[in-house]
């Protein structure tokens, strides 16, 4: 896969597996009882899920039930906050009968876990679940033929509970996972679709569980890459430039080189300071006199909007029908534009990674939500094989996208192989700003057509810059067309600063302006937005969870703007429906906006965990309070000014509102995305509240105090 082929997936509207390489990992492994999946014979079984997508082209699921009745279970996948650390597990433990604390998952090493393209997009629980499900199935009715053949006894007459097989007749004959298991190494491969429990069965499955890693975490004892302690390690401090783009015209390291036990490293463009404490590193670098050529830039936070419409490339429709044209239309026209600016991703750990090169193989501990493609980078750099880089299991400290860069490990891995040494780097919090890979500025235009009875009917969608998820429109329109001009990314785009996945990318924009523009044409029509949005919908999910919304907020029908303060927003985002109610009070004075409850009604099938779905809805609000309401970068040209907490201002803890979280029981259908979707309404939901509370209408995101006063 190519270096940045994972950023086409994060941007779209992902429903299909994705495809894998081969790789041999079962020659790692003990004794014991190993299931291995084929996701080629897996999504054959289930062609449904295709629609049409290449599919993968060899295992990257499997576990193994240890001799003493442990189960490991082995993926690709890391662990950030948003819990599948435990739902994975319920999932595993719920088709294999045993209990959750029989469960280690063993995630994101890439010695012992098969290959994976990373963790985003919500994809975890949508299509690492439901294999993982089939190999727990299949484990079970392995070990159950185990059973049957030494205790001579009819499959058909076992059963098993909690890792215990026994006779159903006679409770007392039993025979436990370990005792199968012991002194054997069978390998067995899941070739047809195994039957997977019913809902009504389920025991793990639908509970709402504890995250495993809270203890870990609570006490400081869970390791994250910036944790490790490694023999004669040292830490690093690395010379930045100024601006993007600027290099060195003449350096004088020479007070750097005489501070006692510093070593300064100069490779090419990678100048840093080593030392076995890091705050002497970091005054090293401090030191060295160093003059840069820095290019001039003219673009900034308030230019590059004109500045994303006038390069724009070409653009290509997504979704269409019928006829676009409104001068044909009867109705009342509206058009309008919306803005967004670059959004950091700040997390509360920066980018960190340890790593330790002995021979020619290294091992790193980093913050990464892609391991493999962090190991193929670090391959490449230093020129070994990639089967000598192993990237450790580690805890990340919030990723949302962002820690898809692999800069800080390939940093650490070349200071390691240059000075011999363990190297830890810890990127500052300029450095987290500096390098970041910033949600996309974006301009979206509209222009929709409703008429006097309330029913829409033309809808011309042109999105610039952000990308096209969330684009297309789920209401029932009949002339539309949806079109995307350049993606939300560096690599294709006209962005002059560095791109990338933000927690659900490109639909946070999207939904912005589409919402925005469906209550501007209910608040016109004179209608209740709510009854608006069921009145142009034909989706019958999307009326389904409205509809649960409406019930559990009491909803009583009311025009906009009627001075109380309501907004809805609803969308679709990794296959999950949600529709969000917002109350804000707005300082008329100040223009500062108050968001004091929230209600979120969520469609996302089966629900794994409830407790760590809820979690991620009520982490999806208040983060979504901070794009919604205050951040945005700053810069000009290739400087950024935001350097620190200080200058970006990220949600506080008294901005929380009271949040209520729906979700709908809906065990039957398939489980879907839970860590992304209701951040993708919050600016709607509020920039509607606020016009329901005020009559001022805000098209820019964030909407600080400054742009409400404005706007009133």
């Amino acid at each position: 896969m190519k270096k940045d082929d994972y950023l086409e997936y994060d941007f779209t509207d992902i429903k299909t597996p994705i495809p894998v390489n081969r790789r041999d990992f079962i020659k790692q492994l003990g004794g014991g009882i190993i299931i291995v999946l084929s996701l080629t014979e897996f999504f054959k079984a289930n062609a449904g899920i295709l629609q049409g997508r290449q599919m993968p082209s060899d295992m990257n699921v499997y576990l193994r039930i240890k001799e003493d009745g442990k189960v490991n279970c082995y993926t690709g996948k890391i662990e950030m906050g948003q819990g599948i650390i435990t739902s994975l597990a319920q999932m595993l433990a719920e088709e294999l009968d045993v209990t959750l604390e029989n469960i280690h998952m063993v995630m994101g090493d890439t010695d012992l876990c098969p290959w994976d393209m990373g963790t985003f997009g919500s994809m975890s629980t949508r299509f690492f679940g439901p294999p993982l499900r089939a190999a727990g199935a299949e484990a079970r009715a392995t070990l159950l033929n185990l059973a049957a053949e030494q205790m001579k006894i009819s499959i058909s007459d076992l059963s098993v509970s909690e890792g215990i097989i026994f006779e159903k007749s006679n409770k007392a004959n039993i025979l436990s996972y370990a005792e199968l298991t012991k002194g054997k190494k069978i390998i067995k491969s899941v070739s047809e679709k195994p039957v997977l429990k019913k809902p009504s069965e389920f025991k793990v499955i639908g509970q709402p569980i504890l995250k495993q890693d809270s203890e870990l975490k609570v006490t400081g004892q869970a390791q994250y890459a910036g944790d490790i302690r490694l023999p004669g390690m040292v830490f690093a401090s690395i010379l930045r430039p100024p601006v993007h783009g600027a290099k060195i015209t003449n350096m004088d390291s020479s007070k750097a080189e005489g501070i006692a036990g510093i070593e300064i490293i100069k490779d090419n463009d990678l100048i840093a300071a080593l030392h076995s404490d890091p705050y002497v590193a970091s005054n090293a670098i401090d030191e060295i006199q160093v003059n840069y050529d820095s290019p001039d830039g003219d673009i900034d936070d308030t230019s590059i909007f004109g500045h994303l419409i006038k390069n724009a490339p070409k653009g290509h429709a997504v979704d269409e029908g019928g006829t676009i044209s409104l001068k044909a239309s009867s109705g009342t026209v509206f058009k309008e534009e919306y803005l967004n600016s670059y959004v950091a991703h700040a997390p509360i750990e920066p980018h960190a990674a340890t790593a330790h090169m002995k021979g020619n193989k290294i091992d790193i501990w980093a913050s990464t939500q892609t391991p493999f493609r962090a190991k193929d980078s670090v391959a490449e750099v230093l020129g070994i094989l990639s089967e000598n880089v192993r990237i450790r299991q580690a805890f990340v400290g919030g990723g949302f996208g962002g820690k898809s860069n692999t800069q800080q490990i390939v940093e650490a891995a070349r200071l390691s192989k240059i000075s011999g040494k363990p190297v830890q780097l810890i990127w500052t919090r300029q450095e987290e700003f500096f390098y970041d890979n910033f949600r996309p500025a974006a301009v979206v235009r509209i222009s929709s057509v409703v008429e006097e009875s309330g029913k829409m009917t033309l809808w011309d969608y042109n999105v610039y810059s952000a990308g096209e998820r969330g684009s297309r429109h789920f209401y029932n329109i009949p002339n539309h067309r949806t079109t995307v001009y350049g993606s939300g990314w560096m690599g294709s785009s006209v962005h002059p600063l560095n791109t990338g996945a933000w927690r659900a990318p490109a639909n946070n924009t999207n939904t912005f302006a589409r919402e925005s523009q469906i209550d501007i044409m209910a608040a016109w029509a004179g209608m209740d937005p709510i009854d608006f949005q069921l009145k142009n919908l034909k989706d019958k999910k999307m009326i389904r969870v409205l509809k649960a919304l409406a019930e559990k907020a009491n909803w009583n029908a009311q025009k906009s703007p009627s001075g109380s303060g309501y907004g809805v927003a609803c969308g679709i985002d990794a296959g999950s429906y949600v529709a969000l109610l917002a109350k804000v009070i707005v300082n008329k004075d100040t223009g500062d906006i108050k968001v004091e409850h929230v209600v979120c009604a969520q469609d996302m099938g089966l629900v794994i965990n409830p407790q760590g779905a809820t979690i991620q809805v009520e982490g999806c609000v208040n983060m979504g309070l901070g794009y919604a309401l205050s951040e945005e970068i700053q810069f000009k040209g290739g400087k950024i000014l935001n350097r620190n907490f200080d200058s970006y201002q990220l949600p506080r803890f008294s901005w929380v509102p009271e949040i209520e979280t729906i979700l709908l029981d809906l065990p039957d259908e398939p489980a879907q995305g839970g860590g992304e979707p209701a951040i993708i309404c919050m600016g709607a939901v509020i920039a509607n509240a606020v016009f329901d509370a005020t009559g001022a209408r805000l098209y820019q995101l964030p909407m600080t105090p400054e742009r409400v006063l404005e706007a009133l």
